[in-house]
């Protein structure tokens, strides 16, 4: 398989220069609590004026549901693409073709998942997305959808790190080959330091030689491997269940004042589980 251009580039040196930064700030967190954002009590109401609002909000909360319901319906109608390059990517247990990812499925998503070669550990945001993925893998695939993680490091500098999590799902490598490149998560190290890259559908400037991304396949009836649906930048956070979640207390998602919105986030065996200031 050729190289790419993003192979033949050394990725080291600015994957681990960003990657230093992200635990910079992963250590001033540790050694000091995020800052709290601004944030007043509400206006204390009684019982029944609360029941008012609640009704009131619960219209809005119908309305969102419908229009989700709506923009789900329009994804799934997207034009498909037919898939002409035979990327074979490293697995576990050798090479693997697109196909082979379906395990028999009709039916694959895919985790663009930061891990560039010579990096020492995976993205941190990213483990947070799969944190969230490897325990429904089962319940995806009792409704015929597989589930597999790609990133550009060698599967060598997978493994290892894919352990430490506890992750079971199927991780391979695209080192080697187009895959990255083709879906737009992986860019030549002169391509960022000139400025723009195609990611998330427009030409931007991005901090890194990899980002995220989740990407939605099918086979046709006819055999043929067809691409449907991909979404990059805060679209992968539809995946990401804990931001639901605190959107729903009141401070919700606290970032405010933080040097960028998650560097709260920790590998999950790194975390100090201190209790937080009151």
């Amino acid at each position: 398989m050729k190289s790419t251009a993003s192979d033949q580039t050394p990725l080291a040196a600015p994957s681990q220069k960003w990657l230093d930064a992200q635990h910079e700030l992963a250590r001033q967190a540790d050694a000091t609590p995020p800052p709290a954002s601004a944030f007043t009590h509400p206006t204390v109401v009684t019982p029944a004026d609360w029941l008012e609002a609640r009704r009131e909000l619960l219209c809005l909360e119908k309305e969102f549901t419908r229009q989700r319901d709506a923009l789900a319906a329009r994804q799934r109608a997207l034009p498909w693409v037919k898939v002409a390059k035979p990327y074979a990517f490293a697995g576990p247990a050798g090479r693997v073709s697109l196909p082979d990812l379906f395990a028999g499925r009709s039916q694959l998503i895919v985790q663009h998942f930061m891990f560039g070669p010579g990096w020492e550990e995976g993205c941190k945001s990213c483990s947070f997305m799969l944190d969230h993925l490897n325990p429904v893998t089962v319940h995806l695939q009792a409704r015929d959808v597989a589930f597999a993680v790609i990133s550009h490091a060698p599967l060598q500098e997978i493994l290892p790190f894919q352990r430490r999590m506890g992750w079971t799902v199927n991780w391979v490598s695209a080192h080697g080959t187009d895959f990255n490149a083709d879906f737009h998560v992986s860019f030549p190290a002169e391509a960022v330091a000139r400025g723009k890259v195609d990611y998330n559908y427009s030409l931007q400037e991005v901090p890194n030689q990899e980002l995220p991304g989740i990407s939605v396949f099918t086979r046709g009836g006819d055999g043929a491997i067809y691409h449907t649906y991909s979404t990059y930048g805060r679209g992968v956070e539809l995946v990401m269940t804990t931001y639901d979640l605190l959107d729903l207390v009141p401070r919700g998602r606290d970032e405010a004042g933080l040097d960028y919105g998650m560097a709260w986030v920790r590998h999950h065996d790194r975390y100090d589980h201190a209790t937080p200031a009151q």
